[in-house]
């Protein structure tokens, strides 16, 4: 944990932080949590259960249902039983259900940031001032969606809901992804059943406690935990729709599962962003954005700028501001709302970064990372960032998935857009500089479903999200959104 900043110029004062700990009495926790299936909890047919931990701590939090084949089975008819009644409400009354959860999250923001910390690791500035806010937008946006389809998509037939939808979503921001899939699927009419990330279970249970309080008929949405075996059971299972948030690998698998069924299908998946930084760029501001793009959520971010394309004239400066600003960020403990950069989500996944980073370091790449102190227990990886990158190397080409930026030159914005194109993924970019003229330019060649601007990682529930290539297909956000889970044909698929 980094205590004290120690500034590289010519100042020799020393600043000291001040612990500021949030409190986690607000959070009340049961021993043990049960499936979320037709409205209530129940115990798992399966049998199984598991341990949700901190990864802060190594602490055990609860106890979760671990949901089998049947289990999903009875959710997915629970969901299949209420559809009828759903679709059949008018829109403004749906609009009333979808509205009452985002009260809710937006009245009980402080739990469930907190919650979304102690389960995930992420810091508490962070659940608090982006997940849960930007949660609570989605639900208000779709809500104003759900009596106004008809006017959504002119000039063509009047939109239908698909039916059921199976949604899988990750462990990097699961109320995020929780609202992103929950809020256009109910909007537009259709049931639901979801799987949380096995790492991250319970702001999602939490959330079935805010269904039930919103008052949404039983079995319109239902949340089965588990890990793979629970998500690979829910895309067999005969639902309408799988949309998925996660890994390529296994977007992969679950196209080859659903092809030929019939079901609908939409990927959000990994990505190896491009974050290219011109002559002519404010450094200052793009040394911010090279930060945010990287660092934010401990580079558990599928649209991160794990990759920094600088123009050969400004390398060396902006290379010795990075390296300063590094040094500044706290690591440390999730709570403390001084901490920039929390702890790994678990131990499977520190384990990948330690390979990658061994690897960057095993192919020449030359790695920095600022002194600081790591806490004794937990899953914990400095920030780091690479040099005498090559766009062969592994930490150039893989998804990382953590704190860890591999930095590669550019001379004419012809080549910049060459190494950005470089990678199977397409999901993000970013572009720094002064000139909106080579801004446009840029993004009409950049292979990258969403290109931001002298920003990085900035959300609205009212623009579209998703990727070209290997990081997957469709979009969610905006009236895009609402296109997956809408059939045009006058009857559900």
């Amino acid at each position: 944990m980094a205590d004290k900043i120690e500034p590289t110029g010519p100042e020799t004062a020393t600043w000291e932080y001040a612990s500021a700990p949030e409190s986690t009495g607000i959070v009340r926790l049961d021993d043990r949590y049960g499936l979320f299936i037709n409205g209530e909890f129940a115990e798992p047919k399966s049998g199984r259960w598991f341990t949700t931990i901190n990864p802060a701590t190594e602490e055990p939090l609860a106890e979760v249902a671990e949901a089998g084949s049947e289990d999903v089975a009875v959710a997915v008819e629970a969901a299949r039983a209420a559809t009828e009644a759903w679709q059949g409400l008018p829109g403004s009354e749906r609009a009333k259900y979808v509205f009452r959860i985002a009260r809710q999250l937006q009245e009980r923001a402080r739990e469930f940031a907190v919650l979304e910390t102690m389960n995930g690791g992420k810091p508490i500035k962070e659940s608090r001032d982006v997940d849960l806010p930007l949660a609570a937008a989605h639900f208000f946006y779709y809500a104003g969606w759900a009596d106004k389809l008809g006017y959504a998509f002119p000039g063509r037939p009047t939109p239908r809901p698909v039916g059921v939808a199976g949604q899988i979503i990750p462990w990097n921001f699961p109320m995020l992804m929780a609202a992103w899939k929950l809020a256009p699927a109910l909007a537009a009419g259709n049931t639901v059943v979801l799987k949380p990330a096995e790492t991250t279970p319970l702001t999602a249970l939490l959330l079935a406690q805010v269904i039930q309080e919103a008052g949404l008929p039983p079995g319109v949405v239902n949340i089965v935990t588990g890990a793979g075996e629970t998500g690979g059971a829910l895309v067999d299972a005969p639902v309408d729709k799988i949309a998925f948030t996660g890994s390529t690998e296994v977007g992969k698998a679950i196209r080859r599962a659903t092809a030929g069924t019939g079901k609908r299908l939409t990927l959000e998946l990994g990505g190896k962003a491009a974050n290219i930084v011109f002559e002519d760029a404010p450094l200052d501001q793009a040394v911010e954005g090279v930060i945010n793009g990287i660092f934010f959520n401990q580079g558990h971010v599928c649209c991160a700028g794990s990759r920094l394309l600088v123009q050969e004239p400004v390398f060396d400066a902006l290379l010795t501001k990075l390296k300063d600003r590094l040094q500044t960020l706290r690591v440390g403990d999730p709570l403390d709302k001084n901490t920039d950069v929390g702890a790994i989500n678990s131990r499977a996944q520190l384990e990948k970064i330690e390979e990658l980073v061994a690897s960057g370091v095993d192919e020449g790449a030359e790695i920095y990372q600022p002194p600081c102190d790591l806490p004794e227990r937990g899953f914990w990886f400095r920030p780091t960032l690479f040099t005498g990158v090559s766009q062969s190397h592994r930490i150039a080409q893989e998804e990382i998935f953590g704190p860890v930026l591999s930095i590669l030159t550019f001379r004419t914005p012809e080549e910049a857009v060459e190494k950005a194109n470089n990678t199977p993924y397409g999901l993000s970019a970013g572009v720094w500089t002064e000139k909106g003229s080579r801004i446009l330019w840029m993004a009409q060649r950049l292979r990258a479903g969403v290109v931001w601007a002298n920003t990085f990682n900035r959300f609205d529930p009212t623009s579209p999200f998703g990727g070209y290539k290997e990081s997957g297909f469709g979009r969610e956000g905006g009236l895009h959104g609402l296109e997956p889970y809408l059939t045009f044909d006058g009857s559900a698929s």
